[in-house]
């Protein structure tokens, strides 16, 4: 029973981190115009419990993408610069939306999974009921 008990646990953590990432694609969609913004990205770890890796994942802390900000003239945007300048966000719409698609899928993957484990122990249960 402990097996399906650690298969959810990891299952929903992927989940849980997915979901994450997804928010975070759906700030850098929404900020794709906004001036100065970075694109926000970030990284999944094992968790270690006990002194062993246990298989699930935390979603690490927010990193802001150090790519170049592009320079777009604008002379009437009021943050221009003398030159007429601004910075613009380096967030990428192809790349978000390839990357929540992926983030979607992953999520989709972990919730088949959970849901054939959740099934296979409700039938064991059920087998040991007789």
């Amino acid at each position: 029973m402990a097996e399906f008990s650690s298969a959810l646990t990891v299952l929903s953590s992927g989940m849980r981190g997915q979901g994450q990432r997804l928010r975070h694609i759906s700030e850098n969609i929404a900020n794709v115009d906004t001036p100065g913004y970075r694109r926000k990205t970030i990284e999944f770890r094992e968790t270690v419990e006990g002194g062993r890796r246990s298989g699930a994942i935390e979603a690490g802390p927010v990193r802001l993408s150090q790519a170049a900000l592009p320079q777009v003239h604008d002379p009437a945007h009021p943050m221009a610069n003398e030159d007429g300048y601004h910075d613009g966000s380096n967030v990428e719409l192809v790349t978000e939306l390839a990357d929540a698609r992926e983030a979607q899928r992953s999520y989709e993957a972990n919730l088949k999974m959970f849901e054939q484990v959740r099934r296979m122990s409700s039938q064991l249960f059920d087998i040991l009921k007789r």
